[in-house]
């Protein structure tokens, strides 16, 4: 995923160093495996900061789809928790809601569906079948956004994700928290991976970039025992 997605572009295009956690997939085993496989990577990020070459206080997560769902999971697990600070957050399109939506319930789009939105989400909530599920499994089910990261996103009109996406940019702008997001009509899931030669998804890459650079220029989370040096253009 990392060589056809927006990671390689952040290394490529942006000097940014990326960590890509292989997380166990919900196949192999269900949650909370793939929350732990991220936090597990986001400590070793933190402790091998020098070695890397990256600032501790400019730790960001990302992701697609279902990588997304868990990027906005791991801003909360470790804002509840005390562990990593997140500086940003960039959930695209994210797989963030187990219960059927507006635009997730009888949709027909390529790529993802209903059908297969089904299926996933049952097959990485097995183990807490007929329990409460939490929100850092199905991260809408949240009910307090203040303090999470600053984040950016972006979604299209005919997939499944375009309505819990818009509650998660709605929820944390009620919270004060800043967000950016762009919306896409008519496009399905993962458009920009899938064809990445359309002129919309160059335009969607490209401004995925622009808010990362914004996010490298204003965005810092100190971690614990840390000065954070604001406005700073040093960055590794």
């Amino acid at each position: 995923m990392a060589y056809f997605s927006r990671a390689k572009d952040l290394v490529q295009k942006h000097g940014a160093v990326v960590v890509t956690p292989a997380y166990r997939l919900a196949g192999e085993a269900p949650y909370p495996a793939a929350l732990v496989d991220c936090h597990t990577a986001l400590l070793w990020m933190r402790s091998h900061a020098r070695k890397l070459g990256i600032r501790r206080d400019q730790i960001m997560v990302g992701g697609e789809s279902a990588g997304g769902g868990l990027a906005a999971a791991l801003c909360m697990y470790e804002k509840d928790t005390d562990g990593v600070n997140i500086a940003f957050q960039m959930p695209l399109y994210p797989m963030l809601d187990h219960r059927d939506t507006e635009t997730s319930r009888d949709n027909h789009a390529p790529v993802w569906n209903t059908k297969r939105n089904h299926y996933g989400w049952a097959r990485y909530l097995r183990d807490i079948a007929g329990q409460e599920v939490p929100c850092y499994a199905s991260p809408a089910r949240r009910e307090d956004y203040s303090g999470l990261p600053p984040a950016y996103t972006f979604v299209c009109t005919a997939e499944p994700f375009y309505a819990e996406t818009l509650a998660y940019i709605r929820n944390l702008q009620q919270a004060g928290v800043e967000v950016k997001a762009d919306i896409y009509p008519g496009l399905f899931h993962a458009f920009d991976m899938l064809l990445p030669f359309r002129k919309v998804s160059r335009r969607a890459a490209a401004r995925f970039g622009r808010y990362f650079e914004y996010a490298k220029r204003h965005y810092f989370a100190k971690q614990e025992g840390e000065v954070c040096h604001e406005h700073t253009e040093h960055r590794r």
